[in-house]
């Protein structure tokens, strides 16, 4: 296994990891459009992804965005897009790509929102700090 930065010239690897990622979670999976915007995302610095391969397929991914957090006063990052393919699950890889994406990132701590079934597998590979709860603003809503 092979774990390392994933860069726009991983990117039909990534999106095979995305589309099936949603598709586990019950969501519509990212259009043409969407995948733009992440390449460009991911050019400009504002978003890094991780990734561990087999023989060179992309088999695993996650990603951790760069914030100024107040929990240490330094920089974190928000640990999102976890996704393993079902037939490398349970080989150690999680373990693996949290502890490798933590140390390149160079963040000083990961923050994760999860759903409740997740909570124990967060917890299992780390993530042990409870920090209350995490909701999301879209700015959609009428006041």
């Amino acid at each position: 296994m092979e774990y390392f930065r994933i860069t726009k010239d991983d990117l039909d690897g990534l999106k095979a990891l995305q589309i099936g990622y949603k598709r586990e979670i019950g969501e519509e999976p990212p259009t043409e459009e969407n995948f733009e915007s992440l390449s460009e995302a991911i050019q400009k610095g504002k978003i890094f992804f991780y990734g561990c391969a087999d023989a060179g397929r992309l088999v695993a991914c996650c990603s951790v965005t760069p914030t100024y957090s107040t929990f240490q006063y330094q920089t974190g990052g928000v640990f999102e897009d976890f996704y393993i393919v079902p037939e490398y699950r349970h080989k150690g890889i999680a373990r693996q790509l949290v502890r490798f994406a933590y140390r390149e990132s160079g963040v000083s701590s990961l923050t994760v929102g999860c759903a409740d079934c997740d909570i124990q597998m967060y917890q299992s590979l780390g993530f042990s700090v409870p920090l209350g709860n995490l909701l999301a603003f879209e700015g959609q809503t009428e006041f």
